[in-house]
């Protein structure tokens, strides 16, 4: 068996899962040679597929919509490791963003971040339609990032 190779096809943006999800009907309906589709949030208008040839790639994705095309070449499995390693998620918010809280008694509350204890994965925040400015301890997985001025 050959080694199998990584290949980028370019969508559109934020249609990402939605070719995925239509590429791995196809694989599974034709018995193609893919083995993994990768569709990273920080990715946006691109999917990284793992194959064993570019022309099951190329069966895969015909007829599909929301495909712009495949860039040329191939990536190395180095290039894109860094997007198989989970990362905590107090490791990508920083003091001064704006952040939503998504669930917990303060959901659908707007708040800024003013300590982030990225041990901890717990960053603590001011609630800005609070009156009086309160410092609370959330967990944080569960805020969203609105804003990322500092």
């Amino acid at each position: 068996m050959s080694e199998n190779k990584f290949f980028v096809i370019k969508t559109t943006a934020n249609q990402e899962k939605v070719v995925a999800n239509l590429m791995e009907m196809a694989v599974r309906k034709y018995r193609l040679g893919i083995y993994s589709i990768l569709a990273p949030k920080e990715l946006k208008g691109y999917i990284i597929v793992e194959a064993e040839k570019m022309e099951d790639l190329l069966q895969a994705i015909k007829g599909l919509p929301h495909i712009k095309g495949v860039i040329r070449g191939q990536v190395s499995f180095n290039e894109i490791e860094h997007f198989l390693t989970p990362r905590k998620a107090a490791e990508q918010i920083k003091e001064g963003y704006t952040v939503e809280i998504v669930s917990g008694p303060f959901k659908g509350e707007l708040a800024v971040v003013k300590r982030v204890d990225e041990s901890r994965n717990e960053i603590t925040v001011e609630l800005i339609d609070a009156v009086v400015p309160i410092p609370v301890t959330v967990n944080a997985d569960n805020v969203r990032i609105v804003d990322k001025k500092e």
